[in-house]
């Protein structure tokens, strides 16, 4: 696929912490995504797949999203311009909302590494066995396996307390046949509050699937790196008294929280999530 000047950033769109079942081998980056295994590399001004067509891999990697006209409208102060030049490229991927949802309630203060530990012990568990250039790879397991499964089954994949959260949500969504693609249809404030009905989701997993999978480039997650930006960039935007707090390191109430969603979807307005994602990234990377 010829990218004809579209800006694609792969390398960094797969590491930058929205995905967590890629890997690089080789030149080569290898996943699950859309029910089978696929392989993907940028190479000069082309993007070379395997397994999968053309129009899910220009779905999938957001490739219809302008950049061009994301970054003129985010691109407000220097600091997101510099992370911006930085990391060009970097595209929000449109992952399954059902496997976003639950690797998003199984990250819940957990690291990256942790996380795709977790998520790799519930695909080879529960989901199905493909093959791709001589190796394995597991499908996500659809919400009918995981709500079948037992308690000591998530367990020792490694979810700890999230096992409650995820046997809860599965059981939820398969019993009630729940179609979360259809929250795209929704306001980004419905389909939040929505989201947050689901065992183990608060607004920052809400916000997390809302922005990776249902289309809503307006969230604005907060996490300790996004809190870090906001204290050492936009503070003096901040209402004092919260500021105050921020600088004291007392940690983030739900309240607290939803100030500075509210700042960040304020001030960098419908494209807040891509903001979002290059100044976590930029941050991390600075660290």
């Amino acid at each position: 696929m010829k990218l004809d000047g579209v800006p694609l950033n792969l390398d960094v769109t797969l590491c930058c912490g929205q995905v967590f079942r890629w890997d690089k081998k080789g030149d080569w980056w290898y996943g699950v995504a859309g029910g089978k295994a696929l392989k993907v590399r940028q190479v000069s001004g082309e993007l070379e797949f395997a397994n999968a067509d053309a129009k899910f891999v220009e779905t999938y990697f957001g490739l219809d999203d302008d950049l061009q006209e994301i970054s003129a409208a985010v691109g407000r102060d220097e600091h997101i311009r510099q992370a911006l030049r930085e990391f060009w490229g970097l595209r929000i991927i449109r992952q399954d909302p059902w496997e976003c949802l639950i690797s998003y309630i199984c990250a819940t203060y957990k690291n990256i590494p942790a996380i795709r530990h977790m998520l790799l012990s519930l695909s080879s568990k529960f989901g199905e066995k493909t093959v791709l250039d001589g190796m394995e790879f597991f499908t996500f397991p659809a919400p009918e396996k995981l709500a079948g499964a037992t308690a000591k089954d998530l367990l020792e994949c490694g979810l700890g307390y999230r096992a409650k959260y995820v046997l809860e949500t599965s059981k939820r969504i398969f019993e009630n046949d729940f179609e979360l693609a259809s929250l795209r249809q929704l306001p980004y404030e419905q389909a939040k509050k929505q989201i947050c009905r689901f065992a183990g989701v608060g607004p920052k997993v809400a916000d997390c699937v809302l922005l990776f999978s249902l289309g809503k480039t307006e969230a604005f997650p907060v996490d300790r790196w996004i809190e870090r930006v906001i204290l050492n960039h936009y503070v003096e935007k901040l209402p004092p008294e919260l500021a105050q707090k921020l600088n004291q390191r007392v940690g983030l109430t739900n309240s607290d929280y939803a100030k500075l969603n509210l700042f960040g979807r304020e001030y960098f307005g419908e494209y807040a999530g891509y903001a979002q994602e290059y100044l976590y990234h930029y941050e991390r990377m600075k660290t």
